[in-house]
C-alpha cells in the first residue's frame, strides 16, 4: 500500500494540518503505519495524534474516505505530537510532575515474600532501603512500594501485615529520598497509614471500585491516585478498550467525588490483570486510544506473563520483551512506565523519548 501525505487546506492554518493516509483513507494514529488502521475496529474516536507535527483528531476530517472532523480547540498538542493530557502536571502532595516532557520511570519495590518476580528480595528494611537508593541513583522518578503480592493465585494478607511491611520503609524513605513514593495497595487502612508516614501516591489495582473509601483518604491528604483497569475473569462482552474506558471513567468519578484533584488522577490499562494474552496484546496495540480520556497514563508491562508467553521465557529473562513493551507504550503516549529493571528501562525510555519528543 502507498503511504502518502495529505494537506487539509480547510483547517485553520495555525493548527497542525497534515495527516498520513493509506490508500486514500485517513490514518487514525501511529498504529496505521503498522497496518492496523485498515481494520475497522482500530478506526475509532480515540483522539490520538499520529507522528510529531501531524494532525489526527477525534472524528475524522471532512473529505473523501472519512467522517466530518472536529477541530481541536480544547486540547493541546504536546511536543511529542500526541494530544496532551488536559492536566499540565500530575499532582501528588508536594510534587508536581510536568507532563509531556519526558517519560517518568516508576521503580518497583516489593516488600513481599511471594511477588511473582522479586518476592523475598526486599523483605528486610535495610535491603529495601538500599534498593530504593540504587534505583534513585539509576534515575528513577517514582518508587512504587508493595506489601501484598497481586500475582495470579496470590494469598491475601491482613492490613496489619501489609502496614508492618510498608509503613516503616515509607517513613525511612520519605526522610531520605527526593522522589514521590507510591503505595501499591487496595486497603484503606494501609493507604491512610502510608500517607501519614509520608507517601505521595496511592496505586490501586481495582481503581477505587473495591474500596471507594480510598478516594476520600487520598483527597484528605492531597495525594495522587493511580486507578487501574481490572475485572474478574478474562472475557469481554464488548470491545475491550470501550469496556476499559467505562471502568476508568467510573474510577475517575469516584476519585473526584472523594475530593481528589483532577490533575492528581492517573490511568493504568492494567496489563496482566483481567485479560488473556490476546487481550493484553490488543490493549498494547491500542494504548493510544486512552489519550482521549485527557488524563496521564501509566503502563506496567514489566516481566509480565504476556512477554513470557510470546517469547517462551521465564520471569527473570524478560528484559528485552519488557523493553519492547516500554518503547511501544511511549510511542503510544504513556507518561509513566512501571518497571523492575530500572537502569535498563531508563535508557530505553531516554532513547525512545529522544526519537519521539521534541522539547
Amino acid at each position: 500500500p502507498v503511504l502518502r501525505c495529505i494537506d487539509h487546506m480547510n483547517l485553520p492554518k495555525k493548527r497542525h494540518q497534515v495527516m498520513f493516509a493509506r490508500n486514500g483513507n485517513h490514518c487514525r494514529g501511529r498504529a496505521s503505519l503498522y497496518g492496523d488502521a485498515r481494520r475497522e475496529k482500530t478506526r475509532r474516536k480515540d483522539g490520538y495524534v499520529g507522528l510529531p507535527g501531524h494532525f489526527c483528531g477525534e472524528r475524522g476530517i471532512k473529505g473523501r474516505g472519512s467522517t466530518p472532523h472536529k477541530t481541536i480547540t480544547e486540547k493541546k498538542l504536546n511536543p511529542k505530537g500526541f494530544i496532551m493530557a488536559q492536566n499540565k502536571v500530575f499532582h501528588c502532595r508536594n510534587f508536581d510532575l510536568p507532563l509531556g516532557q519526558k517519560t517518568y520511570i516508576m521503580g518497583i519495590l516489593n516488600t513481599t515474600p511471594d511477588s511473582f518476580s522479586d518476592g523475598g528480595s526486599h523483605t528486610d528494611i535495610e535491603r529495601a532501603a538500599a534498593r530504593a537508593q540504587q534505583m534513585v541513583d539509576e534515575g528513577v522518578d517514582i518508587i512504587d512500594i508493595g506489601g501484598e503480592s497481586t500475582r495470579p493465585g496470590f494469598t491475601p494478607v491482613s492490613a496489619e501485615d501489609e502496614i508492618r511491611r510498608v509503613v516503616p520503609l515509607v517513613e525511612r524513605l520519605s526522610a531520605t529520598l527526593k522522589v514521590p513514593l507510591s503505595i501499591d495497595t487496595t486497603k484503606a487502612e494501609v493507604a491512610r497509614k502510608s500517607l501519614q508516614a509520608g507517601a505521595h501516591i496511592i496505586n490501586d489495582i481495582w481503581g477505587l471500585q473495591r474500596a471507594p473509601e480510598l478516594a476520600s483518604i487520598c483527597g484528605e491528604f492531597d495525594a495522587g491516585v493511580i486507578v487501574m483497569h481490572n475485572q474478574d475473569g478474562e472475557t469481554y462482552k464488548k470491545d475491550i478498550i470501550e469496556s476499559m474506558k467505562e471502568f476508568l471513567k467510573t474510577s475517575v468519578r469516584l476519585a473526584e467525588k472523594g475530593g481528589v484533584a483532577h490533575n492528581a488522577i492517573m490511568l493504568d490499562p492494567g496489563i496482566g490483570f483481567g485479560k488473556d494474552l490476546n487481550g493484553n496484546l490488543e490493549t498494547m496495540r491500542r494504548l493510544a486510544e486512552l489519550q482521549s480520556m485527557g488524563l496521564p497514563v501509566l503502563l506496567g508491562p514489566s516481566r509480565k506473563s504476556m512477554i513470557g508467553k510470546v517469547l517462551n521465557l521465564p520471569v527473570n529473562d524478560r528484559l528485552e520483551g519488557t523493553a519492547a513493551a516500554v518503547a511501544v507504550g511511549i510511542v503510544a503516549g504513556v507518561d509513566v512506565v512501571r518497571v523492575h529493571d530500572t537502569k535498563a528501562m531508563k535508557r530505553v525510555a531516554a532513547m525512545t523519548d529522544a526519537m519521539t519528543r521534541v522539547v
